[in-house]
């Protein structure tokens, strides 16, 4: 039977595949960010099975076989598509959806989307019973007004074991429709269902469609041995990775730009304060889908992190999600180690306002951060700093900013401005150099993955390193695909990387989810077997658009070679017609005297 996207996609996001992997395989030695383990379809000794928790895919280096979560289970369980994909709804308590699946899916969203306005209002009305006073006072004490409580919808749970169950069953929903919803955790001992926030500040998850898809809750009290944040799971309707705090209100502001910020009550008392383009993401490192959705209603971000070593690492990956989106970033750096909450309760708005125009860009950010390295004062930490700033500087794309950025560490540095400049040449052409080597070997011949199965024939070994090069780089980089608007299925050499590329370009296209997973029910065991052979090799992401250039020139040329060796022999075919109908040669085509 054929599964809805959105039931895959929740299917494959509560089966974790190092998860569902460790349960029939010891995965201990890291490499990266990647676990290995003996492999459970051939025998070995040494480790060579692989498991991405990244990239949600598992590949053995021995035997080949590889691919996404649902593949894992049809081979390991010997089941078909889709009685591996019932298997991992038992596993994750899910229910199949029958031949009326999408309607059963849609009807059963909008109950958990109702379910949970109906939570929201309870724990709204508790901040004015006596049960909730706790929490009120915490949210007083925080300087948010009472307008903020009703805009953002803010509450309590009170410190009570199923006070929310028990309204919301009092009101017609059942059990499993409170622990679909992550609002509701059931006991081990009894199988009745206890409330899943307990004692809590309630910030209502709404996303940019104005619906309630889930919750975050704050802890009231000093206890170090509580979590300061809790998050609904991820559920039908709530993923945490795609999901930004205060969105679906900075979406309309006017002020052009949005301010990230790590923690819901700065979004808060950022809106107090006037600033209502302000959004979290939930206390996490940005993610590239958060990105992705930044980028869809601004070009211009402020990262207004904390300055702790953790801020400044969610920084640097936050910079590397937006740079690849053609974001303007800038970095604010509040003094004193303060976050944004807590220096507009201090300070005011117009402090805030003033830090906010004197922004540095995230280059002045990132030299900062190179600075703070090393030792300037000495002779070797001066050399280090040198090398890793041109390593930086000469990823930029605009001339000018270099040599603006080059005089001011050459100032620094005690050096002169020819010599900093001289220093990211070098490094530029290292770049270059480097990437170029790499675009050569993946269009060598020898560079490309030999199919292990014979249903798979690469007839154009160059082509084929090509065309895997582009399928790779559109895994990688889905924003790739605009470049790709020229290629055709039918340039490609091989029938299953052009299905693969069209498969995927669509899906980019479309802004929908792309995963090995969901190309299970479209291609065979073997085929995604290979994909995920091809996912091992790093895919030119820095230099994404050059290298799609370049591997679409080389499937341009050589389709167009092939066609002129073909126009060749028909020609001569044509030819040999001719001779033998005028009695010049006979049908061996051997030329009569």
């Amino acid at each position: 039977m054929a599964f809805s996207e959105r039931f895959l996609d929740e299917l494959i996001s509560r089966n974790e595949i190092s998860e569902v992997v460790g349960s029939y395989v010891r995965l201990v030695k890291r490499s990266g960010s990647n676990q290995f383990g003996l492999c459970p379809f051939h025998s070995e000794r040494t480790p060579s099975f692989s498991v991405s928790s990244e990239k949600q895919i598992y590949h053995c280096f021995g035997c080949g076989k590889g691919g996404g979560v649902i593949n894992f289970i049809m081979e390991i369980e010997n089941l078909s598509y889709p009685d591996a994909v019932a298997f991992l709804a038992r596993r994750a308590n899910m229910e199949l959806p029958d031949e009326n699946g999408d309607r059963e899916l849609r009807s059963r969203r909008e109950r958990l989307i109702a379910l949970n306005r109906d939570a929201a209002r309870f724990f709204y009305q508790n901040l004015s019973k006596p049960a909730g006073r706790a929490v009120a006072d915490y949210i007083a004490g925080r300087g948010i007004s009472a307008a903020s409580v009703k805009t953002f919808g803010l509450g309590a749970a009170l410190d009570s074991w199923s006070s929310l169950c028990d309204e919301m069953q009092a009101l017609g929903y059942s059990a499993t429709e409170l622990l679909d919803a992550g609002l509701a955790a059931k006991s081990s001992k009894t199988g009745s269902v206890y409330d899943f926030f307990r004692n809590r500040f309630m910030f209502p998850l709404i996303d940019v469609r104005g619906n309630i898809i889930g919750f975050s809750g704050r802890r009231i009290t000093n206890d170090e041995n509580e979590r300061k944040f809790v998050h609904s799971r991820e559920t039908l309707l709530f993923n945490k990775s795609r999901f930004l705090f205060g969105l679906n209100l900075a979406k309309k502001s006017k002020l052009g730009k949005i301010i990230l910020v790590e923690g819901n009550v700065d979004v808060i008392t950022l809106r107090q304060a006037g600033f209502d383009n302000a959004v979290a993401s939930l206390g996490t490192s940005l993610t590239e889908e958060q990105a992705r959705l930044i980028s869809n209603y601004t070009k211009e971000v402020v990262i207004a992190y904390d300055t702790d070593s953790a801020g400044k690492a969610a920084a640097r990956r936050a910079i590397d999600h937006l740079e690849k989106l053609g974001v303007s970033i800038k970095i604010l750096s509040v003094p004193g180690n303060k976050d944004p909450d807590e220096y507009i309760r201090k300070n005011g708005a117009g402090a805030f306002a003033a830090l906010l125009s004197g922004t540095g860009n995230h280059v002045e950010y990132r030299l900062e951060e190179i600075k703070s390295k090393y030792a300037l004062d000495t002779d070797d930490g001066r050399i280090s700093c040198l090398k890793e700033a041109a390593e930086m500087l000469s990823t930029l794309r605009s001339q000018i900013e270099r040599e603006v950025y080059a005089g001011r560490m050459a100032e620094l540095l005690k050096i002169s401005t020819e010599s900093m400049m001289a220093e990211i040449k070098r490094a530029s052409m290292r770049r270059v150099r480097d990437a170029k080597k790499q675009q050569e070997r993946a269009s060598r011949p020898v560079s490309v993955f030999r199919p292990r199965e014979r249903s798979i024939r690469f007839d154009n070994p160059v082509s084929a390193a090509a065309e895997e090069g582009v399928v790779r780089l559109l895994l990688a980089d889905p924003e790739l695909s605009r470049e790709t608007d020229g290629l055709q299925k039918e340039d490609f050499s091989s029938e299953f990387l052009g299905r693969a590329f069209l498969y995927i370009k669509q899906r980019c296209d479309e802004r929908r989810p792309v995963s090995v997973s969901l190309m299970s029910s479209e291609f065979t065991p073997e085929e995604i077997s290979h994909i995920t052979l091809m996912m091992q090799r790093p895919a030119p992401v820095s230099s994404g658009i050059s290298a799609m250039r370049d591997y679409i020139g080389v499937i341009k040329r050589e389709r167009l070679l092939a066609k002129s060796k073909e126009d060749i022999q028909d020609l001569m075919e044509l030819n040999r017609k001719y001779r033998e109908s005028k009695g010049l040669e006979d049908k061996d085509g051997k030329e009569k005297h």
